[in-house]
């Protein structure tokens, strides 16, 4: 049973002298004391690595400027709390960092919870920055709510290109799932087919927590597509491929973020998993310096290799701290203001935020290839 009033809230000390949440929200609007920025994301359950990563990226954001001095001599104090990957938790927790004095909040990485977070903390005009990327974030039309990397209609448009426009590939497989995030995908994938005028040859959408996809997958095999796209997050899409390597499909999968990190690869099994394409913006930690440098300072601090989740979460940070540096610890919509006006040369590219909140507008092809994501060839 998952509680929806006794909500789970680890607050960690980032730096020194970080204090519990419940002090007011005047000691971050003012011009002294520590600045109280709320991490809302899963930190148990079957979304939990999803949470880790964007609590790691953040903190590492965080403590590198607080050893700088902070942010105009304040020092950032990063507090998190776990929705649990439902709505209804993270809706208790928009009410409870809005009570507590945060300012700013970064998270959800979970697309559905931020969406059900989204009406009230455009209210309490607390600017938020989400790993999320459902089209349905932008539908919520906030000022107050901001994307630290592409929407899924990005990831799949490049997906379908790379797939149909340049591989000739037509017979195409979906999967996805019911939930905000596989909705997301479901929309965006099909609309970048029937652009191209291709009908995949099966349709199947699952639930968010289907563990047996025995069915849906003998009915895609009676299909024998050459691609199978997965719009469902890390275990759920692992899973998927593994009892579909089990049932003999020897289809290629693709799909976006989930299919490029760890989890997913643990899951599927490094040997089910070859071939899969992947849409990312971030496809590994040896694009450039500014990602071996973020991934080196990353391996030292937490003892794990960085991966997409956790770059988009140090980008958004940055953007968050610069935001408040520029605009001297603004508050409410000023700060909301100097979020969308500063450009960041970010891990996943340049950032330059549009009025929808959307900031970044492209992706990379990679190729699942002996346990690693790798760049596809041109």
């Amino acid at each position: 049973m998952r509680p929806t009033l006794a909500v789970l809230a680890v607050v960690l000390a980032v730096a020194a002298g970080c204090s519990a949440p419940g002090s007011g929200k005047e000691e971050s609007g003012n011009d002294s004391g520590p600045i109280k920025i709320a991490v809302v994301d899963a930190q148990s359950g079957q979304l939990s690595s999803l949470g880790a990563w964007e609590l790691k990226g953040a903190r590492l954001a965080v403590d590198e400027w607080n050893a700088a001095g902070g942010v105009n001599g304040r020092q950032i104090q990063l507090d998190v709390f776990d929705d649990q990957g439902d709505p209804t938790i993270g809706t208790n927790l928009a009410r409870k960092i809005d009570s507590e004095g945060y300012i700013a909040m970064i998270g959800t990485a979970e697309s559905a919870v931020t969406i059900a977070m989204s009406p009230l903390l455009k209210q309490a005009e607390i600017p938020n920055i989400t790993s999320g990327q459902s089209p349905g974030l932008v539908a919520t039309k906030s000022d107050f709510l901001f994307l630290n990397g592409p929407t899924s209609t990005t990831y799949d448009e490049t997906l379908a290109k790379h797939i149909v426009d340049q591989q000739g590939i037509k017979s195409i497989a979906m999967i996805t799932n019911n939930g905000g995030y596989g909705k997301g995908e479901h929309d965006a994938f099909l609309k970048a087919l029937t652009s191209r005028n291709v009908t995949p040859v099966a349709d199947q959408v699952v639930t968010a927590d289907q563990k047996d996809f025995s069915a849906v997958l003998t009915s895609i095999r009676q299909k024998n597509p050459k691609v199978i796209f997965l719009g469902a997050e890390e275990v759920e899409s692992g899973l998927i491929v593994k009892q579909a390597r089990d049932l003999g499909i020897t289809s290629a999968f693709a799909g976006a973020a989930p299919q490029g990190t760890p989890v997913f690869l643990d899951t599927a099994g490094a040997k089910n998993a070859e071939g899969t394409i992947v849409s990312s913006p971030y496809l590994s930690n040896d694009i450039d310096e500014a990602s071996k440098k973020f991934a080196a300072a990353y391996k030292a601090k937490f003892n794990e290799e960085a991966e997409l989740h956790g770059a988009k979460a140090y980008d958004g940070t940055q953007i968050l701290l610069t935001a408040l540096k520029t605009s001297n610890v603004a508050t409410g919509k000023p700060l909301a203001d100097a979020i969308r006006a500063t450009k960041h040369d970010g891990l996943l590219g340049d950032f330059a935020f549009d009025e929808t909140g959307v900031g970044i507008f492209s992706t990379s092809i990679g190729i699942i290839k002996g346990g690693k994501l790798v760049a596809a060839e041109s």
